[in-house]
């Protein structure tokens, strides 16, 4: 039987009348969703400015117990109020929990401090940062430091050791067994997949292994050498701290670590590692019927109530946390903006009232332009005043560079620093288009490498040149940046350079680090360079904190409202157009639709 054909007839267009209708049902809703979104972003602005009145209200009560909870992400700086909100949470900052153990010292309400510690993601750096904070505070008063926690990191037990008494829950452990590194390697699921991953890198840089985890299936030599070397560090220098705070010898917690013996809480309680074994809620019979202590405040509320008068003396920090990227903070994200650092740094130098800035840094580096732009920004204000480095965790391959030229560079002995060299890669995915997908491409081109840096096929002999020299041009860019910050010649700074990473104690003892120390040392050493008596310094963050509310206001005003209606205008037809219809004149002479051109 024969099928007859049929002709679909183009849908006819919708008259001018119907168009405004339809646009006009759309603008009302685009216009009700536009209101919603801006009404919940007004309600969680006031809802975090309630909440950061309740913890400024005054702690009532004169028999306290500071609790230093630290039981998840530990960043460095406060969050601020919208990356609070929309961003990873927080159970306190290195900031915070500073200034709870600093004015706990001196008030006389403060009965103990409770080192509340399980499952955070402290770094050895800041566990390192809080102990020396801890010790200088025993050295102030005679306040005892409880701690307690169900089951320890490493760094968490670490940092444990300066308590008066360690309490495990009886059912808890400590995750004690020594420190190994592990790295996943991609270049097997490359393989199957069909995608070739070029790794570039200076001829002389082969400890910059992180693109190593594409290309190959194991550690290299310079890789394994560095790691075992860095972790070593580390190990040493914690097994010494915790062997002196508990009065337990070295080979009794190695051999702990060997065989486990610390992991299931009677084995830990019988070698010493803790004091007693209960529950939380016996920690607050404890400090109550021990130490008078019968109230407990958090120390993220006690920071807050504690007034950080503005003296004519100030010294400005400045946080560098996270990864480098160019561009400025949106503030949903946690990251070193290159712009951000260098208005912060340009605005503090500029400040009479600024006696010097301590930059604190904790970053893996990244991108190239933004690590530029801030270690010139660190030039020009050392001109002007002294800039102090205050290494936390990390400092390295951007991390490091945007520090070198500092006045002075302070890092912790575990800090991991260095990593000066650079890398660039590039995937190749023709192999996984042609055979797995079935997807091919062609190419017209008007000059021999016009194509010579797409994904699509091999890098071509000239491209690969131009990057190699590329990186190799940068990493002399970087050694003599390094070189002239430290005052150290190219030659020695490229023979410990390479990509290599060290522990500050290591980058020490090479030069690349002047003393060996936390913030409050650093905060220190730039009074004496600025030549002003620390303690009548206060601390002033650049750049001051902003309200939620502010921010979101400053979104919208920056053109994040226009990035609202392009989204609803995808979604709803001729919500843009309308919008603007509804804002002009009564009489027009325009067509009366819309004219879109899409390819």
């Amino acid at each position: 039987m024969e099928t007859i054909p049929t002709t679909k007839k183009d849908p006819k267009p919708m008259g001018f009348g119907k168009t405004m209708l339809a646009s006009a049902v759309g603008f009302i809703i685009g216009s009700i969703a536009l209101s919603i979104i801006t009404f919940i972003f007004t309600i969680v602005a006031l809802l975090s400015t309630i909440s950061n009145l309740d913890d400024k209200k005054p702690i009532a009560g004169n028999n306290l117990a500071i609790e230093l909870n630290i039981t998840g992400i530990v960043s460095e700086s406060t969050p601020n109020e919208l990356l609070s909100l929309f961003g990873e949470r927080t159970t306190c900052s290195i900031e915070q929990l500073l200034a709870a153990i600093d004015g706990s010292a001196t008030d006389d309400r403060v009965k103990a401090l409770y080192l509340h510690l399980d499952g955070s993601d402290l770094s050895w750096a800041q566990a390192e940062e809080l102990q020396e904070a801890l010790q200088y505070f025993r050295s102030r008063c005679n306040k005892p430091i409880i701690a307690y926690g169900e089951i320890f990191s490493q760094q968490e037990y670490f940092l444990a050791t300066v308590a008066d008494k360690i309490a495990v829950h009886p059912s808890g452990g400590i995750d004690f067994r020594g420190i190994s590194a592990e790295v996943m390697y991609y270049k097997g699921l490359l393989d199957k997949l069909g995608v070739h991953m070029e790794l570039i890198r200076p001829v002389s840089c082969a400890y910059k292994s992180a693109g190593e985890v594409y290309t190959r299936t194991d550690m290299s030599d310079a890789n394994r050498e560095q790691v075992r070397s860095y972790i070593s560090s580390i190990w040493e220098y914690v097994l010494n701290v915790m062997s002196a705070n508990r009065k337990l010898s070295r080979e009794s917690l190695n051999a702990a670590a060997d065989n486990l013996t610390a992991y299931l809480p009677d084995d830990a309680l019988a070698a010493g590692l803790v004091d007693t074994l209960c529950f939380a809620q016996d920690i607050k019979s404890i400090l109550k019927s021990q130490h008078r202590a019968s109230k407990i405040v958090k120390a993220k509320r006690y920071a807050e109530n504690i007034s950080n008068k503005k003296s004519k003396d100030q010294i400005a920090i400045i946080y560098a946390e996270g990864n480098v990227v160019p561009g400025k903070s949106e503030g949903t994200q946690t990251a070193v903006y290159g712009d951000d650092i260098v208005k912060a740094l340009t605005e503090a130098a500029n400040d009479k009232d600024v006696k010097a800035i301590v930059l604190r840094v904790d970053s893996p580096g990244g991108a190239v332009t933004a690590s530029e732009s801030m270690t010139h920004a660190v030039v020009e204000a050392k001109k002007m005043k002294p800039v102090v480095v205050s290494m936390s965790g990390l400092a390295a391959s951007a991390g490091y560079e945007i520090s070198c030229f500092g006045t002075k560079i302070v890092a912790h002995p575990t800090t991991l620093t260095g990593s000066i060299g650079v890398f660039a890669t590039l995937p190749e995915v023709g192999t996984l288009l042609r055979q797995k997908l079935g997807i091919t491409t062609d190419t017209v081109q008007t000059n021999k490498n016009s194509s010579g840096l797409t994904i699509f096929r091999p890098l071509s002999p000239a491209a690969r040149a131009m990057m190699q020299k590329n990186v190799e041009d940068f990493y002399i860019t970087f050694t003599q940046r390094v070189a002239d910050g430290r005052g150290l010649t190219r030659e020695y700074v490229d023979s410990i350079a390479r990509g290599r990473v060290w522990t500050g104690k290591q980058a020490k003892e090479l030069g690349l680090v002047d003393t060996l120390g936390g913030l409050p040392l650093a905060f220190r050493i730039a009074a004496e360079e600025a030549g002003v008596e620390f303690n009548k310094c206060s601390i002033v963050t650049y750049p001051a904190a902003k309200s939620a509310w502010k921010m979101l206001m400053e979104r919208m005003e920056e053109g994040q409202e226009e990035e609202i209606v392009t989204r609803l205008n995808a979604i709803i037809p001729f919500y843009k157009e309308l919008r603007e219809w509804s804002n002009m004149e009564p009489l027009q002479a325009r067509l009366p639709f819309a004219i879109n051109i899409d390819n």
